[in-house]
């Protein structure tokens, strides 16, 4: 009995060593086996993640694959293609002479800060899908110009060619110009007709150029049908420019050397919100009582002129600047668009909507009176 016992005990270890023994081996197989499984479908995974990193810019811009990998292969040496942003391709500060050859389905192409100077009738065409081009910061003269340059890029939007040596505004324009950007170059002349057809083009700037009265007229500035902001600042205007389209909403004449507004000027120019006139040479004699009072009027800036009274002020107008002028004294009944007596306690659509007014480098002294800010119940800042 007792040699059986020992018998059994002895198969019985005998098996649980066994197993012991055996067991570490499968659970390593079976380990083995779930790890592989694991690292395949890891892979699998990693792939599609990888593909779909490539191909989601390709969806998100709706670009065919095909089109995609001949851009990212046509990409010129001298520039930089992402392939997360197919369609945009890069060339600026490349100290670029000429323009590379560029891909076919490029809608945005930045060559800004170059030494580019010509721009041959050829030099884009195999790029008629622009949509955005930055030429800003390079050589480029009127002269260099070619005809044919711009205009046949039916699909353009956007063209930046600040920092040039333009003397003229380019022509001729694509029709579906919507920004154009020539500020601080030489132009001194905007040929008649230039903007015919370009009826989707809502924003013009000019600023720092050489452009003087007779150049901005209504001829020269005809066919802007639905201009919104147009940027005259730092030129050499001696008077308020004629023949804006009535759409203007955002006016800049900074910086020139503007004396009169002509009496009922505004007239023409309903939509008229943002409105400045800083560092021109502005008195009070040259600027009508009533010519401010347009309702459209919200950002009125006249700062660094010459004025001694304070226009009256319209009850829509919400910020008004002031400041370095030659006023002396502020008051009331002056410059209140309404009777003051008439302002009643509650804020309602009849008391004046000012919130802002800069009043800092004339001959006030402190305090503001009283009338004024009974008149301007709204105000929440005045620098004085």
């Amino acid at each position: 009995m007792r040699a059986t016992g020992a018998s059994d005990n002895q198969q019985s270890y005998s098996l649980v060593e066994q197993r012991n023994q055996t067991s570490p081996g499968c659970m390593q197989t079976t380990y083995s086996s779930w790890r592989s499984s694991l690292d395949t479908k890891m892979a699998i995974f990693l792939s599609l993640f990888c593909i779909m990193s490539l191909l989601s810019p390709v969806l998100s811009q709706d670009m065919p694959y095909e089109e995609y990998m001949a851009q990212v292969q046509a990409c010129p040496q001298e520039c930089r293609c992402p392939p997360n942003f197919p369609r945009a391709v890069y060339c600026d500060n490349k100290g670029l002479k000429n323009i590379p050859k560029i891909p076919p389905h490029t809608w945005y192409l930045y060559l800004q800060n170059n030494q580019i100077e010509v721009l041959s009738a050829d030099a884009l065409r195999n790029a008629t899908q622009l949509r955005w081009l930055n030429l800003n910061h390079n050589k480029i003269t009127s002269e260099g110009v070619e005809e044919g340059f711009l205009n046949a890029m039916s699909h353009l939007a956007h063209l930046y060619m600040d920092d040039n040596l333009l003397s003229s505004v380019p022509s001729p324009l694509p029709g579906s110009l919507e920004h154009l950007r020539l500020s601080r170059n030489r132009i001194s002349k905007i040929p008649a007709g230039v903007f015919l057809g370009l009826d989707k083009l809502n924003l013009l700037d000019l600023q720092g150029n050489k452009l003087m009265d007779d150049a901005v007229t209504e001829v020269s500035l005809k066919g802007l049908n639905n201009l919104v902001q147009i940027n005259l600042a730092k030129n050499q205007l001696t008077s308020m420019p004629l023949g804006l389209p009535p759409t203007t909403t955002q006016l800049f004449l900074d910086g020139n050397n503007i004396e009169k507004i002509p009496a009922g000027y505004f007239k023409g120019l309903p939509k008229v919100a943002f409105l400045r006139l800083n560092h021109n040479k502005l008195g009070s004699s040259g600027v009508p009582k009533n010519v401010f009072n347009v309702s459209s009027i919200l950002d009125l800036q006249l700062s660094h002129n010459q004025l001694t009274e304070v226009p009256l002020i319209p009850a829509g107008l919400e910020h008004l600047h002031l400041d370095h002028n030659k006023i002396k004294s502020v008051s009331g009944p002056n410059v209140c668009p309404v009777s003051v007596d008439a302002v009643d306690a509650s804020i309602n659509e009849s008391v004046p909507r000012l919130r802002y007014l800069r009043l800092d480098g004339n001959e006030i002294k402190p305090p503001i009176p009283r009338d004024v800010i009974l008149c301007f119940r709204l105000l929440t800042s005045i620098v004085i």
